[in-house]
């Protein structure tokens, strides 16, 4: 049985709950404010293998700086960064995430491999009001080795279902190189995961 961790991050309003309830039930939920920081928990099949699946979702904003997304580093197997295609501040956030990740792969966990990164613009539904275009996402995600999605949570099941389903086989792949690095033993993983997720996890 495979465990993999996804955070989803991105500024507020881009859609990072409405995506992961979209997967994870294929309801849509709308708009949706969230004060508090969650993790969604399922096990599925992915390639007749089980996965037990845990998704973090922040409450807001740019993690609050980079103690917590150095947390986050050593926790996720992949990340999902969100945009709104519609909303050019997002897409600012977005790139900074990125930008973010990537220099914390290189100065603190040292693997071989890169970390798994999706970069997805969310709210395709918008176009009449977009702000971002399709080539400046699909730049941005070739220039830092990401993965690039467009879609809609509002319309789109079958795409999300397909972007999540990707970034959950490249993260097992990752995580096998990763699993030799990762400190061993439930008490160390039940401590750190309350490091990063604070008092919503104290029952671990």
């Amino acid at each position: 049985m495979n465990d993999i961790k996804l955070a989803v991050l991105g500024s507020d309003g881009v859609g990072k709950s409405a995506l992961i309830v979209r997967f994870l039930t294929r309801r849509f939920i709308g708009e949706y404010a969230s004060s508090s920081e969650s993790i969604y928990r399922k096990r599925l099949s992915i390639d007749g293998r089980q996965i037990n699946l845990e998704i973090y979702d922040p409450c807001s904003q740019l993690c609050e700086g980079k103690p917590s997304l150095h947390d986050q580093m050593h926790w996720a197997d992949g990340f999902v960064v969100v945009y709104d295609i519609s909303d050019r501040s997002s897409f600012t956030t977005a790139k900074a995430i990125i930008h973010l990740i990537r220099q914390l792969h290189l100065g603190v966990t040292k693997r071989d491999v890169d970390s798994v990164v999706f970069l997805v613009g969310n709210k395709q539904d918008l176009c009449h009001v977009r702000e971002v275009g399709r080539e400046e996402g699909q730049k941005l995600a070739a220039d830092n080795k990401c993965q690039f999605y467009e879609l809609s949570a509002a319309e789109h099941y079958q795409e999300v279902a397909v972007m999540f389903s990707k970034i959950i086989r490249n993260a097992s792949v990752n995580g096998k190189v990763k699993d030799k690095r990762r400190p061993s033993g439930s008490k160390s993983m039940a401590k750190l995961i309350n490091n990063v997720f604070g008092k919503r996890r104290k029952s671990v």
